[in-house]
């Protein structure tokens, strides 16, 4: 996991004879070009104040202008680094320029901590601690903190490590270091990931990712995101940890942040090495591995080699894979990272057993298993003391908090008392005007009951309006082929119509019972939207296998009038619908084609498939409809029926239903219609849209 530091970068301020600190949160540059860029543009500033006829070496400016630049070679020439930091010390000595000292300390410690000389590195920082500590100056003893933090972390005392980074944030929420305290959680959860308590880890991952999406900034979040990432592949929670990397990965791409997006491209190929994709795999760590060569983080390099080990020895490329394991084996014990020297002593030993070399795979495997055994009972006094720790500087805090309120309780009956006066003076003014407000009070609320009243009665009026609709469609629509059903079954139960002439009835009975049940399905459908009890559930919707269903459903309507149904929907067509409420669209829309068509006519149904909806038509070459009936064809309260061209009855609610329908699903409906020309009926639905994030 890559650990995030903290950069200083001082400002002089002449004018107002004092300086004025400013911190920038970032671990890397943005690109070559800009790194380029900005080292340039320093390091023609320094020419420039060397230059002046006024300068002196002492001018803490260009003091700054050394420390800055300094800052700029971190992670592309160590060496570089190193030499100017020391110029930037003895210079900020020689001028008494204390920020530019504790500076200068600072840049000497990230100087041998990634040279991996922990002890060197702790030490500058111990000293631009103190200084930084005697001037009173936060903002640098926050960021101090945290990589003074992050060294007794690779030194293996954790314990240590978690109290500074608890003292740190304790400073950053003091002045509210929003970005300090972000950046100490990534780094607290790094110490949980080491022992594999990634539960913990995630609780501060989180705490630093919803730092950042308030403060809104898209670099750090990308940083959190990258770790997040990491973390959910150790968990073997892959697609979670595709996702978070992927949206890392576009930010540092645009950006052009190399040591950051070295570190995705290899927490992208660890994922596809926990999928069991050795190629993918392999891709994604060797543009890692491009990255690397333009950048110097030998920590980050060793996962890498490990990573790139794992995957040889997978596709059985053991020759490749030794190669990799060797370079990080020397390059862990080049710094003393004892995990990368477990991880890849393990790879190693693997290799020799395959290579019958059983000498060097032994020697491997005793050095792995002393690592191992090491980092195991190192890991369980570290887990016992990082709880210890933390207890223990709860306890210290609260008992400050304890002193201090106790030191602040003889203050506060001062305050206490002045409150008092305050709320008596607050009482009477209260009571000069609580008949005002109370009448104001009254007057509202019999204003809101009235108007909570009134809209009782309209909802009322509209529930009774429903009710006597569906009564009216009931003893109209429903009660006569009711009853004429009935008086043909006494007839034939009292003898008086024999079997012969009551089968000759039946198609006549069935098509009455289609009907009525076609009716009852509307008034339900209907009934149900107009009392707020219909609810739409979206989902993934084949339109062709609605309409084939009910072309099957109303075939024998059709062929009693010897009508041509066209599906001409293509099978593929999906839409984003509630299922239900488009059978019922597309069934009342066939009904109705099929009612006003004439004998040996021909209906179409089809769909226009758009980018982003899908345009449904019923076309018919019946009778049409006015101008006048199209007005309130669609209208909610309309009861408008018309007879077919066999006299089919219909209740004149389908086209209503089917407005509301179309409506719920985030559609619009309309028709276009002639008088003896036919009619096309048009609806839009929502298509299911697919939407992928690409890796980079």
């Amino acid at each position: 996991m890559n650990l995030r530091i903290l950069k200083p970068f001082l400002q002089d301020s002449l004018l107002k004879g004092c300086i004025v600190v400013f911190f920038l949160l970032s671990l890397s540059t943005n690109s070559i070009s800009a790194q380029s860029s900005k080292r340039d543009t320093l390091i023609k500033e320094l020419e420039d104040l060397k230059n002046s006829t006024s300068f002196s070496p002492k001018d803490t400016l260009y003091i700054k202008n050394i420390i800055d630049l300094a800052a700029e070679y971190r992670y592309h020439n160590l060496d570089t680094l190193l030499t100017l930091s020391k110029k930037s010390l003895d210079l900020s000595k020689k001028a008494n320029f204390i920020n530019g000292e504790i500076s200068s300390y600072h840049s000497l410690g990230g100087y041998y901590s990634d040279k991996g000389k922990i002890d060197q590195a702790i030490s500058n920082f111990t000293k631009a601690y103190n200084l930084a500590n005697q001037h009173n100056n936060n903002l640098l003893k926050a960021s101090i903190l945290n990589d003074l933090a992050k060294e007794y972390g690779y030194k293996g005392e954790y314990s240590k490590a978690l109290k500074w980074y608890l003292a740190t944030i304790e400073i950053a929420e003091k002045n509210d270091y929003k970005n300090i305290i972000s950046i100490v959680n990534d780094n607290i959860a790094h110490l949980y990931l080491e022992q594999k308590d990634y539960e913990q880890a995630m609780v501060f991952l989180q705490r630093s990712k919803d730092i950042h999406q308030d403060i809104g900034n898209p670099i750090f979040l990308a940083e959190t995101l990258s770790n997040i990432a990491s973390t959910y592949a150790e968990m073997n929670e892959l697609d979670y940890a595709m996702y978070n990397v992927n949206v890392s990965i576009a930010t540092f791409e645009k950006e052009r942040i190399l040591e950051w997006l070295a570190y995705c491209y290899e927490i992208k190929g660890k994922i596809y090495l926990k999928k069991n994709k050795n190629t993918w795999a392999l891709y994604w760590y060797k543009q890692s591995e491009l990255l690397h060569k333009e950048i110097e983080d030998d920590r980050g390099k060793i996962d890498l080699l490990n990573g790139m080990t794992e995957a040889y020895l997978n596709l059985e490329k053991d020759s490749i894979a030794e190669v990799y394991a060797l370079n990080a084996f020397d390059l862990s014990k080049k710094i003393g990272l004892r995990s990368g020297i477990k991880n890849s002593t393990h790879k190693l030993a693997k290799i020799f057993k395959n290579k019958k070399d059983f000498e060097k795979s032994l020697w491997y495997h005793e050095i792995y298993q002393a690592t191992y055994e090491s980092l195991s009972a190192t890991n369980n006094e570290k887990a016992l003391n990082m709880l210890k720790t933390r207890v223990e500087y709860d306890q210290q805090r609260q008992q400050l908090i304890i002193e201090n309120e106790k030191a602040l309780a003889k203050r506060n009956i001062y305050i206490y008392v002045f409150i008092v006066i305050l709320i008596i003076f607050a009482i009477i003014t209260f009571l000069i005007h609580r008949n005002e407000k109370e009448q104001k009070k009254l007057n509202l609320e019999l204003r809101n009951k009235k108007a909570d009243l009134e809209e009782k009665q309209a909802y009322l009026n509209e529930l009774n309006q429903t009710k006597n609709k569906l009564f009216s469609i009931i003893g109209h629509d429903l009660r006569g082929p009711i009853g004429a059903f009935q008086g043909l079954l006494k007839l034939f139960k009292e003898g008086e119509m024999s079997k012969e002439e009551f089968l000759n009835f039946v198609p006549k009975l069935k098509v009455d019972i289609d009907t009525i049940s076609f009716t009852l399905n509307n008034l339900l459908s209907w009934g149900q939207t107009q009392m707020n009890g219909s609810i739409t559930r979206h989902s993934v919707t084949n339109l062709d296998c609605i309409v084939e269903e009910n072309i099957a459903l109303l075939s024998e309507i059709a062929e009693a009038k010897s009508i041509t149904l066209v599906n001409r929907i293509e099978p593929n067509c999906q839409i984003w619908s509630d299922p239900n409420q488009i059978d019922i669209i597309i069934r009342n829309l066939l009904s109705n084609a099929l009612k006003f068509t004439p004998n040996n006519g021909e209906i179409i149904i089809g769909a226009i498939q758009k980018i982003k909806t899908c345009e449904i038509y019923v076309k018919d070459n019946g009778m049409g409809m006015s101008e006048d009936i199209i007005d309130k064809l669609f209208e909610k309260d309309s009861n408008h029926t018309t007879y077919g061209t066999n006299d089919e009855k219909g209740t004149g609610l389908g086209l209503s239903l089917c407005k509301e329908m179309v409506e719920k699903n985030n559609g619009k409906i309309w028709v276009h219609s002639a008088l003896g020309k036919g009619s096309s009926f048009y609806f839009t639905i929502p298509r299911i849209q697919k939407q992928y994030k690409e890796s980079a």
